[in-house]
């Protein structure tokens, strides 16, 4: 609940706030201010008594018997003198073009505001209430209604005449009365009344509840939500009604509309006014309550409540305490609320104040938000209704965010929101930079800062490098990765980077910074030496991007050292721009390194590097000996006879043999095998390679008196060697190991050969006989003999041209035709006729198949 306190903004301008509750969170729906100017020179002398409010001015009347108009502001357009007393009430039809005035001293007036239409009438009573016809403006709705004890309708007659009748009388004044369309409302002592003035018929009568409250002062406040919708507001209750159509076959002699109520509560206090705000209320009370040191009543602040009704009770929305001037002397019939129902305007009416409540629009909504320093929300408010604010810019908004953020120390949040807020404005982003280098936060906002579009001055570049460069190197190599290198001067600050270098020449992240820098400024050949250096794995990267080979043909070494696999990959993709040749010579002192290189070249291509293939020998015997072997077997361009020197020098029995079988001296190398080796299973195995007679000879005999070797003999022969040959030879009494296995494998190796045989044999007698079928049917099918065939032999048509003939055909399975006497006579000892084209041997695919006659 926020309470309106009084400020003046001027001599002529004063306005509410409502603040009861200064640290409150909820946000008020109504924003207050006093209408001043014309008012308020008629509050200082006069008293209101009485307003009504139309879409296009305002009618003020007054204790001294006067009616002012009055636009939105309060600035008087027009004044009428109608009584030297009080004016009860003021009544516009909906254009706004006629006006009913009614005053305590029984005078009634009924006048046009831009026409000569004039009624003037004087009661011997004061008249409290009227209400002109909505559409008075109409010639057909010339009606109004005046209330002093008894209710009268007036209508004009056909020749211009007013005539009145009595609605209704006899429970005391009437003192309330709106006109909505068709129905009238009024509320005198006893309750509330409709009539409708098209069926000339009263509808309802609704009650009082509380009958102890003196009607005089606390009168009954009337409104209508819509057409058909009443609300009532007296002493503390509610009540909602509304009008219904009663059905057909409930009419009887019942009037044809009945009154439902929809809702009723009860309030905190007394009621002076009420007005719909869609499907709200808002509720203007009168507030008395007790003082704590005298314990007497006083009349504190009016409230205006925004209430929701529901069917037996009602949630309130919000409330305000509202500081009127006079307030405490003020009486609840002194309080009117009256609304613009266009523009949801309430003005709260009271003898020396008219304070004006407006619905709180989006504007007002960020002011709140930013006075309670929420300005994330008030962003984000404003982004959503840029096209409806109007005294807020977000630009305004996000650079207090901005500064509100920094204030609290918030320095990053505030560099982050700098992107959303700033956007592309560069002027805006440098001022923000030099405020967070007064307070010492610059690298706050260096993540932030624009890189592209837009693109600041170098200056505010350099400011940042240079701030990171006096406490934060790494935080000075990222920003100067992730930095383009033109946001910058670079010459400035390669120069601020070397200075410092001098008081710390080995800091590695300032030597790869410099490098980056140098690259930046295409000084490819010191970033490249910076590189080297470091053994920085970016090197090869650097070399690759800028085609620096030509910078690193004396460099080889060092890129060999930092990582042999990386470098002879390059060397070798790149054989056109550093040739093997100047790569061998280069690494001629590291032959290590030579061994690395030359090795991946023979990997790739066995022939580009032949010219060291003879060097290689030397260098996979020192360095690499598990590939010598796999070297020599894939060379076809090394020297047999340096590589056998090299081995037989080193010992390298594997090599020798494979060395010495490819000369052809295959038995000195199967006695180096079984004499150096002693590997049975080797020397078996280099037999079947060979398969030469002459070495299983060798290797038996060298294996005759070595029981083991006869048993891997025994075990791996019998595929190749007659097992006989090497049995018979065995000395009788010679203990061998594991015989009966090896004579039992030997068996079994035997019978798999003749299984195996046997299978063989089976499948070609199967596949024979199929075929055989498969040839007797497809020479068992007929030929197809037609004019267009010929004979080979006379080439004249097969067929006779004259069918009548007698003719004799050969056809034979190679579909190859002959006329009988074309082919030769079958002698006695070869009766059998064969294809002179196809087969002049044994009876065969050019055999006749067909012999045809007529």
């Amino acid at each position: 609940m926020a309470e309106a306190e009084e400020q003046e903004t001027g001599s002529l301008e004063e306005s509410t706030d409502e603040s009861e509750e200064e640290e409150s969170e909820e946000e008020p729906k109504l924003k207050y201010e006093r209408l001043s100017n014309g008012v308020t020179e008629i509050l200082q002398k006069d008293a209101a008594s009485c307003m009504t409010v139309h879409d296009k001015f305002l009618a003020l009347g007054t204790h001294y018997g006067k009616v002012y108009l009055l636009d939105v502001q309060g600035n008087i357009t027009q004044k009428f003198d109608v009584s030297p007393v009080k004016i009860n009430q003021i009544s516009l039809d909906e254009s706004g073009e006629h006006m009913g005035v009614c005053s305590e001293d029984g005078k009634v007036q009924v006048f046009g505001l831009y026409s000569g239409e004039e009624f003037h009438e004087t009661f011997d009573c004061p008249i409290k209430i009227i209400a002109v016809h909505p559409h008075f403006v109409r010639s057909s709705c010339k009606q109004f209604v005046t209330g002093g004890k008894k209710l009268l309708l007036f209508e004009r007659s056909w020749m211009n005449r007013w005539k009145s009748s009595v609605l209704h009388e006899g429970e005391g004044n009437i003192r309330s009365v709106k006109w909505r369309g068709h129905l009238i409302a009024w509320a005198n002592n006893m309750g509330v009344k409709i009539f409708d003035i098209t069926s000339k018929q009263r509808i309802t009568n609704v009650p009082r509840d509380d009958i102890s409250l003196r009607p005089d002062m606390y009168p009954c406040s009337l409104c209508w939500k819509d057409n058909v919708t009443l609300i009532i507001g007296w002493g503390t209750s509610v009540k909602i009604c509304s009008v219904k159509e009663r059905h057909a076959s409930e009419m009887r002699d019942l009037p044809s509309r009945y009154v439902e109520i929809v809702s009723q509560f009860e309030t905190e206090f007394h009621i002076s006014g009420l007005a719909p705000l869609c499907d709200q209320l808002v509720v203007l009370s009168y507030v008395k309550e007790v003082s704590e040191k005298t314990e007497r009543e006083y009349c504190a602040r009016p409230r205006l409540d925004i209430i929701q009704p529901l069917s037996e009770t009602c949630e309130e929305i919000s409330s305000d305490a509202l500081t009127v001037r006079g307030f405490q002397e003020n009486e609840c019939r002194d309080y009117h609320l009256e609304y613009s129902e266009g523009e949801s305007l309430f003005y709260i009416v009271s003898p020396r104040d008219v304070v004006v409540a407006k619905e709180r629009d989006q504007d007002d909504h960020i002011d709140w938000l930013l006075e309670k320093k929420k300005y994330e929300e008030a962003l984000m408010a404003a982004e959503i209704s840029q096209r409806n604010i109007k005294r807020h810019k977000i630009l305004d908004i996000g650079l207090a965010y901005i500064n509100h953020l920094v204030e609290r120390g918030e320095y990053d949040i505030a560099a982050r929101k700098c992107q959303k807020i700033l956007g592309k404005n560069a002027a805006l982003w440098e001022y923000e930079v030099y405020k967070f280098k007064e307070i010492g936060q610059l690298k706050a906002v260096s993540p932030y800062l624009p890189r592209g579009d837009p693109v600041l001055k170098p200056l505010i570049y350099e400011m940042v490098l240079h701030e990171f460069l006096e406490s934060d190197y790494e935080g000075f190599a990222t920003l100067i990765q992730e930095w383009p290198g033109d946001l910058y001067n670079n010459s400035v600050i390669v120069q601020a980077v070397r200075d410092h270098l001098k008081k710390d020449s080995q800091n590695k992240t300032l030597l790869k910074t410099l490098a980056e820098l140098y690259t930046y400024d295409k000084n490819y050949g010191n970033a490249l030496e910076i590189y080297l250096t470091l053994r920085h794995k970016d090197v090869f990267q650097l070399i690759h991007k800028h085609n620096l080979f030509s910078s690193i043909k004396d460099k080889i070494v060092l890129l060999m050292d930092f990582d042999s696999e990386k470098a002879v990959d390059m060397l070798l993709d790149n054989e056109d721009k550093i040739s093997i040749k100047k790569v061998v010579e280069e690494l001629e002192d590291r032959p290590e390194l030579q061994h690395v290189y030359l090795h991946k070249l023979f990997k790739r291509d066995h022939h580009k590097g032949q010219r060291y293939h003879e060097k290689q020998i030397s260098l996979y015997a020192e360095y690499d000996r598990p590939n010598l072997l796999p070297f020599l077997r894939d060379s076809t361009h090394c020297p047999l006879e340096k590589a056998l020197e090299i081995c037989q020098q080193r010992n390298f029995v594997e090599e020798t043999v494979y060395l010495l079988s490819r000369m052809g001296n295959s038995r000195s190398a199967l006695k180096m095998i079984m004499e150096e080796l002693h590997d049975v299973d080797k020397a078996i195995e280099f037999a079947k390679e060979q398969d030469d007679g002459e070495l299983w000879e060798d290797l038996i005999l060298y294996s005759i008196d070595k029981p083991p070797f006869i048993t891997g003999l025994l075990n791996n022969i019998g595929t190749h060697v007659d097992p006989i040959l090497l049995i018979h030879r065995i000395k009788e009494g010679m203990e061998i190991p594991n015989l009966r296995d090896s004579l039992v494998k030997i068996l079994q190796d035997y019978n798999l050969q003749i299984l195996l045989r046997e299978g063989c044999k089976k499948i070609l007698v199967a596949d024979s006989l199929s075929l055989l079928k498969k040839m007797h049917r497809t020479q068992m099918k007929g030929v197809l003999v037609d004019e267009e065939n010929i004979c080979e032999s006379c080439l004249s048509p097969i067929l006779p041209t004259d069918a009548a003939k007698p003719f004799s055909v050969v056809v034979f399975h190679c579909r190859h035709m002959f006329h009988k006497e074309c082919l030769p006579v079958p002698s006695m000892n070869s009766p059998a006729q064969y294809c002179n084209i196809c087969s002049a041997k044994n009876r065969g695919p050019g055999s006749a198949i067909l012999e045809m006659k007529k």
